[in-house]
């Protein structure tokens, strides 16, 4: 099995390179897509949040209000660290089990965006950083509905470029089109899943 560990900054295009990763046979392990799961209605996880947060972070029908947690744990430090405390061993388990039941030669791409903010980065055989500049990452939150302030707050709340790229295996540049995105998909999968298979 080889295990990559894929981050980026929010608005970066992990997402855009998980998906290609996944059409050259990679398995995906998408840790947004997993704390979401992990706070269904229901879950122990949401009812720690909301044992912790008040319900004021619930919606009407019972469901994690993502718009007003956010509102909390964004403009408040040691708010989200509470939250990344209940979250994240949530997150991890879901995860392992999810790389457990998975092939032996499989090549796993655990999706993380707070790879290295969690220090994550060493246990993976391979660490992909998708690189955007902040600009270009700010219009893509706007563009997804993000107040400008709102998306800049998130930004601020994750690591650097620099802290991203000093534990980068592979640094792929996504400032230009899909199609250059794809061709540097295709070399990394050509130059290092590929071989590493064999």
């Amino acid at each position: 099995m080889l295990r990559i560990g894929l981050t980026g900054g929010i608005g970066s295009g992990k997402s855009t390179v998980a998906r290609l990763l996944a059409e050259r046979g990679a398995l995906v392990v998408d840790a947004d897509r997993i704390a979401r799961e992990v706070l269904e209605p229901g879950t122990p996880g949401l009812a720690a949040v909301a044992d912790e947060f008040g319900d004021g972070v619930l919606a009407p029908d019972g469901s994690l209000d993502r718009g007003a947690l956010a509102a909390v744990v964004f403009s408040d430090e040691t708010a989200r660290r509470r939250l990344d405390a209940l979250v994240h061993p949530l997150v991890r388990k879901r995860s392992a089990e999810l790389v457990a039941a998975a092939p032996a030669d499989a090549v796993v791409v655990n999706d993380v965006p707070l790879l290295v903010e969690t220090g994550q980065a060493g246990s993976y055989d391979l660490v992909l950083v998708v690189d955007t500049d902040v600009e270009t990452r700010v219009a893509r939150l706007i563009e997804r509905g993000l107040a400008e302030a709102d998306a800049r707050a998130r930004i601020a709340t994750q690591a650097t470029d620099e802290q991203r790229r000093a534990v980068a295996d592979v640094v792929i540049d996504n400032s230009g089109s899909l199609e250059q995105l794809t061709e540097q998909v295709d070399r990394f999968w050509a130059e290092r899943i590929a071989p590493a298979r064999d």
